[in-house]
């Protein structure tokens, strides 16, 4: 296949809102060991993007300076093996196979380059869309609320943001390995959204106190919560936690410093943790994508898990898909397209 020497990309023109995203024309970047690249159909929008638009968040050395974090498309052309795909992890493309991928960043572009092992096949029935939106919140959803959150059926999990693509994904996922899912939201249309996707009860935050509503309910506590509020949120979660429960945090967008009540934590046996995603190995992300096609991929492809896409913008409107997201008007993901 005859490669174009050039592209269009989205680049972060300077530090600032979403008007600085810019077109501009780049070279097609070349797959390297272990690397595939990705002629890019679609790719999803997501919060960190904002925050390295803003300059507070800045890509893993090596990775592209443009923002992007997962993308839909076909292979183009295969890099060579390398040490960065273990035998026993990676899968052989080929090109024209259609995959979705999480990147460290490139994204917005109509190619992108991924490691192999971080590279899936698009689950059946799923289009261009819908798989764009599926890396980053099924990855991390996995490995925090499953792999570092230990959520076990017939466990209680609560997940602030609901509406958010974390938050949907969440609902679904613990849902469909037979968790009781409470969720927070902002609005009374993201609330009804958030039961209709599984949570057995849905919390609007602006009207209702969250730990008093899961205080209230059966099971009266949750033994898992994921959070992405952090500062005013803690010690109502330490509060609702569960003997033995799990705290897992992924953003603290309400602030980074908390007040912890030790005492209360060691009678609990609370387990407080985090993580984030983007700075790991292409060998540590391999193994969650390696989970996901085992547990994940077959719901996805019979539709009890699904991509939950609330709008799509072409590449070039780029500003405006952030300046969406900035308004937390959206329920699910939001997605830029190339044609």
């Amino acid at each position: 296949m005859t490669l174009p020497d050039t592209m269009t990309a989205i680049e972060i023109s300077t530090p600032g809102g979403p008007e600085v995203l810019k077109a501009a024309t780049r070279p097609v970047p070349r797959p390297g060991p272990g690397e595939v690249l990705i002629r890019v159909r679609a790719a999803g929008v997501n919060r960190p993007d904002m925050i390295q638009r803003a300059g507070h968040y800045p890509p893993p050395a090596g990775a592209s300076d443009l923002p992007g974090l997962e993308v839909a498309g076909e292979v183009v052309a295969v890099g060579p093996k390398g040490p960065a795909v273990p035998e026993s992890m990676g899968w052989d493309y080929k090109v024209g196979d259609k995959v979705c991928a999480l990147l460290a960043g490139g994204g917005y572009a109509e190619y992108a380059t991924a490691p192999a092992v971080q590279t899936l096949p698009i689950p059946d029935g799923l289009g261009w869309t819908e798989a764009a939106g599926v890396p980053e919140t099924f990855f991390t959803v996995w490995t925090n609320v499953f792999q570092r959150g230990g959520l076990k059926p017939g466990e209680a999990i609560l997940i602030h943001g609901g509406s958010s693509g974390i938050g949907t994904t969440a609902i679904q996922l613990a849902r469909a390995f037979d968790a009781v899912v409470f969720a927070t939201a902002g609005s009374d249309d993201k609330v009804k959204a958030c039961a209709e996707l599984g949570a057995v009860r849905a919390i609007n935050y602006r009207t209702e106190d969250f730990a008093e509503v899961v205080k209230a309910a059966p099971p009266k506590g949750v033994d898992v919560i994921l959070d992405m509020v952090g500062g005013p949120y803690f010690a109502k979660n330490l509060d609702i936690l569960n003997t033995d429960g799990r705290i897992v945090h992924i953003a603290a967008l309400k602030g980074n410093k908390v007040e912890l009540d030790i005492g209360k934590m060691m009678r609990k046996r609370a387990i407080i943790t985090g993580t984030t995603l983007r700075p790991r190995s292409p060998v540590e992300k391999g193994r969650i994508a390696a989970e996901l096609k085992a547990k994940v991929w077959p719901l996805l492809a019979s539709g009890k898990v699904r991509s939950v896409v609330y709008k799509t913008f072409p590449l070039a409107e780029a500003s405006k898909a952030h300046a969406l997201m900035e308004s937390s008007e959206h329920i699910g993901k939001i997605v830029l397209v190339t044609g």
